[in-house]
């Protein structure tokens, strides 16, 4: 187990390190600048003290020396200037290189989880994926300025009065090389074998909590249809509980490793000081080089109790960025292929061709040897009961998954060598349970063409038959429409979507029919608007209402993963002992308002 812990931790550190540095590749000379500039500063903190052990030598021998104090004092200002002027252009231009990063990162993990396979969005909490990638991008100002504005600068002064104090006095440099040593030791051991196990569960309950918020606020309404407050209170209290006895752990770790480097510091302080005691008793150093070396140890140790701290943030961002960059390790899935060109869908014919399908892990393929073609502008319908491959079927179509054996062709095309975003372009959905931005209605509609103009998205909304609802609203286009549409009816969220279908234009249309939970007014304005839609376009309804399939050119039935029965209403009817012909029976003869099946 240990082992484990160890390994991880420095996978840990590798893996972040080098995904900054990968970063700040792309950034060189800012990278570079700063360094220069911060290390350049840095260098008057060691010079300084010798020039002020020359002052206070020149004013042991009184005025005579006067010319030699003047001039370590003139040293002591020009070395104060350059280091206050170095170190402002060093943070000056830590800030664009910072920046730039952030952005960079923050896009690329966003552009990464969005091509993400929808196993892996329906498996995941999206509060705590937000907050990941914002932890990881806050991380990211840390650990730039601990590197490049702390570790570095510490790390220069070190090794620099180290080389100074033994080239005059080789036991002194050998005193201040073995307790800087030993406390930068017991500092990183401390971080990273301490701290570093307690601050990444803590982080973990940090991410489990913002999930948890996010979801019980996502489903607020049914968190209030069902007077559910108390019991999502008592479920974060739980989470939070455990947040908080973890991070207070991480918390108490962070103060004894404190109060333990405190302690090395007074020995180390200790040390130097008798041996500069030592060496002015041997006559081997004067007053001045005795408060040369006192104010050399000073700013050694203003540098040495800052490490520690430095340290410490530098895993603790480490520990931050760990959740982010491991995305980057994440398969995305479906990817488009080396080979992948934009599609061109004219006619819109389906074709499935010997197509086996298996979700991962299973190890009974959903559809085997599947083969069926949809001509262009055909109305298709697919029925049968919850996990008999309709959803699948569908998803095969726009590439959320892929086939294990055999193709899914659409004009011939094979939709695996396509590049799918010109793919799922040419390819309209209506769900069940339509999903708008918090946007305005405007930008909802028009989502399907980015570039259309407000009388073409109007124009959408006519057919559709919600430009009479959007009119009355105070703020009509512009209404904001609230988080997933939740200002809106469900009626008014279809057409809505159907709106944005229209503005689509697009030669095939998928439809997951969703009248069944409408009021009667709102399922006929919807039922016109699909009529509308579906005329001269390849159109897939995943049914589930017997008064929408019965209309269609044609209805396949889905059974365990295979097509069992296919032809148009009135064919499949005369069969009865047929499937569709038991589940018309089922609807006692009310076609129109009982609901058929669910989706599967």
């Amino acid at each position: 187990m240990t082992n484990d812990h160890s390994r991880r931790r420095s996978d840990a550190i590798r893996l972040v390190l080098a995904f900054l540095f990968r970063h700040w590749a792309r950034q060189k000379p800012l990278v570079a600048g700063v360094a220069l500039a911060m290390s350049t500063a840095t260098l008057a903190d060691i010079f300084i003290p010798l020039f002020a052990g020359r002052l206070v030598d020149a004013l042991a021998r009184g005025p005579a020396a006067g010319d030699a104090a003047l001039s370590a004092f003139a040293a002591m200002v020009a070395l104060g200037l350059a280091m206050v002027l170095l170190r402002h252009f060093a943070w000056w231009g830590i800030v664009p290189l910072t920046l730039r990063i952030m952005s960079d990162v923050g896009q690329d993990a966003f552009r990464r989880v969005q091509r993400f396979s929808t196993d892996w969005h329906a498996n995941s909490f999206a509060g705590s994926i937000v907050r990941k990638i914002t932890r990881g991008m806050w991380a990211l100002d840390s650990l730039d300025d601990v590197l490049l504005l702390m570790l570095l600068p510490s790390l220069v002064v070190l090794v620099g009065t180290m080389l100074l104090l033994g080239l005059h006095w080789p036991v002194m440099g050998l005193v201040m090389a073995l307790g800087a040593t030993a406390y930068v030791t017991m500092t990183v051991l401390l971080a990273t074998r301490l701290i570093a196990p307690a601050s990444r569960l803590s982080n973990a309950w940090d991410t489990r909590m913002g999930g948890m918020l996010a979801d019980a606020m996502g489903a607020n309404s049914v968190v209030k249809a069902f007077g559910a407050e108390e019991r999502e209170d008592a479920r974060l209290a739980q989470v939070v509980g455990k947040w908080r006895r973890r991070t207070r752990r991480t918390w108490m770790r962070h103060t004894w490793a404190g109060s333990g480097q405190i302690l090395l510091l007074w020995l180390v302080r200790s040390s130097v000081t008798g041996t500069a005691l030592w060496l002015w008793w041997q006559g081997r150093a004067t007053p001045g080089e005795v408060a040369y070396v006192l104010t050399t140890y000073f700013v050694v140790h203003g540098y040495l109790r800052d490490i520690g701290q430095h340290v410490h943030h530098l895993q603790r961002a480490v520990n931050e960025m760990e959740e982010m960059v491991r995305l980057y390790e994440e398969p995305l899935g479906i990817e488009d292929r080396p080979d992948a060109r934009p599609i061109r869908i004219e006619t819109g014919e389906l074709r499935f061709d010997h197509v086996t399908f298996r979700y991962g892990g299973h190890r009974k393929p959903l559809f085997d040897d599947l083969s069926i073609t949809i001509a262009p502008g055909e109305r298709v319908g697919l029925v049968g009961p919850s996990g008999s491959g309709k959803t699948s079927f569908v998803k095969l179509i726009q590439r959320l998954y892929d086939p294990t054996e055999g193709r899914v062709l659409i004009d011939g095309q094979d939709v695996a060598h396509a590049a799918q975003a010109s793919l799922r372009a040419q390819i309209a959905i209506v769900q069940q349970e339509p999903i708008l931005f918090h946007r305005s209605l405007a930008e909802n509609i028009a989502y399907a063409r980015p570039g259309a103009s407000m009388a073409e998205i109007e124009q959408a909304a006519r057919l559709a038959n919600a430009h009479d609802f959007i009119c009355r609203l105070p703020r009509g286009y512009r209404t904001p429409v609230g988080e997933r549409g939740i200002k809106l009816s469900g009626g008014e969220r279809q057409r809505v979507a159907l709106a944005r279908a229209f503005l689509a234009d697009a030669p095939i249309l998928i439809l997951d029919e969703a009248t069944s939970s409408l009021d009667s007014e709102s399922e006929a304005l919807i039922q016109q608007a699909i009529d509308r839609l579906m005329a001269g376009r390849t159109a897939i309804v995943v049914a589930h209402r017997l008064s929408t399939v019965r209309t269609l050119d044609r209805i396949l039935v889905f059974d365990g993963g295979r097509i069992v029965e296919d032809g148009d209403h009135e064919t499949l009817l005369r069969d009865p002992d047929g499937r569709y012909r038991r589940l018309f029976d089922r609807q006692s003869g009310n076609i129109s308002d009982q609901p058929m099946l669910v989706e599967g």
